[in-house]
């Protein structure tokens, strides 16, 4: 087997000590804003704006470099009322015979329900799909590693990109997902992972008051 191919580090940069936390404060105020929001302006989202949001989640790290990662930009109003259908008869099902108490009780401060009117109203869906396997030219199958570890990361990618264009951003995980595959004519080898819906906030968009965890209860220094 020949060795791996190697290039230098990219546009390499060292920062000095104060530039790092002035960098690094800016970047943790700008994300501490973020918030999930479920009342969405129809107002339209530039597509090049979303196509460099998925440059940044395609950047993600992933397990042996297969980038498991598919993502389907659902623009199509047609589609995204399909979508809202079979997402709240799984959630009508879901909350009438399979939501535990503790659940449910857990879900009440952010005011959560069956009815997803956001599918429907946001002008951008992003659903997104997790690759276990990936089916070569020949037609076979080979094993991706760390699938929903990989998926997972570039999510969080995308989520600050999002952020960081200036649109609002919910992910949604439906309790059971596999309308999706089927709405939107995907692959066997692919499986839903994440709905996220990205657009404008609405004028009178409200989020629950929450209380985020300190970095003492989050984090530890050994």
């Amino acid at each position: 087997m020949s060795a791996p191919k190697c290039v230098p580090l990219p546009d390499g940069r060292r920062y000095s000590r104060d530039e790092m936390i002035r960098r690094a404060r800016e970047f943790n105020v700008e994300m501490q804003r973020r918030r999930s929001v479920r009342q969405f302006s129809d107002h339209p989202v530039e597509r090049e704006v979303i196509e460099q949001c998925l440059r940044v989640a395609g950047s993600a790290p992933s397990g042996a470099n297969r980038q498991p990662w598919r993502f389907v930009v659902v623009e199509s109003g047609d589609l995204r009322r399909a979508i809202r259908r079979a997402a709240e008869a799984e959630e009508e099902a879901f909350y009438d015979r399979r939501i535990s108490r503790e659940w449910r009780e857990a879900l009440e401060p952010l005011f959560t329900g069956p009815q997803k009117p956001f599918l429907e109203q946001v002008p951008c869906l992003i659903a997104i799909f997790v690759q276990r396997h990936r089916r070569r030219k020949d037609g076979r199958l080979v094993k991706n590693y760390y699938p929903l570890e990989s998926v997972g990361i570039a999510t969080g990618f995308l989520l600050a990109a999002l952020h960081h264009a200036g649109l609002a951003a919910l992910t949604y995980t439906p309790p059971r997902m596999r309308f999706l595959t089927r709405i939107l004519d995907r692959p066997a080898e692919e499986r839903p992972f994440l709905l996220l819906a990205a657009g404008y906030p609405a004028d009178d968009a409200a989020v629950p008051e929450l209380r985020r965890k300190p970095l003492e209860e989050i984090a530890r220094f050994v």
